[in-house]
């Protein structure tokens, strides 16, 4: 039990860390300094750097799912769709630090397209996709490639909200969100059988 809580407090404390200060900051004595324990002993339960933030962002993924979840997913498959990248605008703006590391930069391990999301490896995708095909299976949905739609929708969600991070828009949140929603009803639109 004391091994995984000391592993629990090393990658809270590299979470706060990461969201305090972005990745660059996250070193083993920073978070050793944190938990209050030696440096060698993070390595007790993490063998590097990029295992302690491969855990990290793994749980973050597990996160941003429950955001999605809390969500409504149910109505129709453009309600559901929407919902699920509203909550993914709500993850970026809850966790601006983290949502840049997990999503806008480059990390070794992370998911790639397409052999990684066909093969259901990404837990927030896989949501998605699981609408597309249902709306595709009951014909409201024109058929096409499920992950490229599903990628399609997540990309246009992420595009805005990295151009809104750079401070593209002089927009408020409120508008921003209604401006995303729009373009996502008008790509949805496009998609309807």
């Amino acid at each position: 039990m004391a091994e995984s809580s000391t592993a629990d407090r090393i990658s809270q404390a590299a979470l706060a860390i990461l969201e305090a200060e972005g990745s660059e900051a996250v070193s083993m004595r920073r978070v050793a300094d944190s938990v209050d324990i030696t440096p060698m002993a993070i390595y007790h339960h993490f063998s590097n750097r990029e295992a302690l933030l491969d855990s990290v962002t793994n749980q973050q993924f597990a996160t941003l799912l429950s955001y999605i979840e809390k969500r409504s997913m149910r109505g129709s498959p453009e309600t559901q769709l929407i919902s699920a990248m509203e909550a993914y605008i709500d993850y970026a703006f809850d966790r601006p630090r983290i949502f840049d590391y997990v999503f806008a930069q480059r990390r070794p391990g992370a998911r790639r397209y397409p052999d990684d999301f066909r093969a259901r490896r990404s837990p927030t995708l896989n949501p998605i996709a699981d609408v597309v095909r249902a709306a595709m299976q009951t014909g409201q949905v024109k058929k096409n490639d499920v992950w490229e739609v599903a990628l399609e929708l997540w990309a246009l969600t992420h595009g805005y909200v990295a151009l809104y991070r750079a401070g593209r828009f002089n927009l408020s949140e409120k508008e921003f969100r209604a401006l995303v929603r729009r373009a996502l009803r008008r790509l949805i639109l496009g998609l309807k059988a």
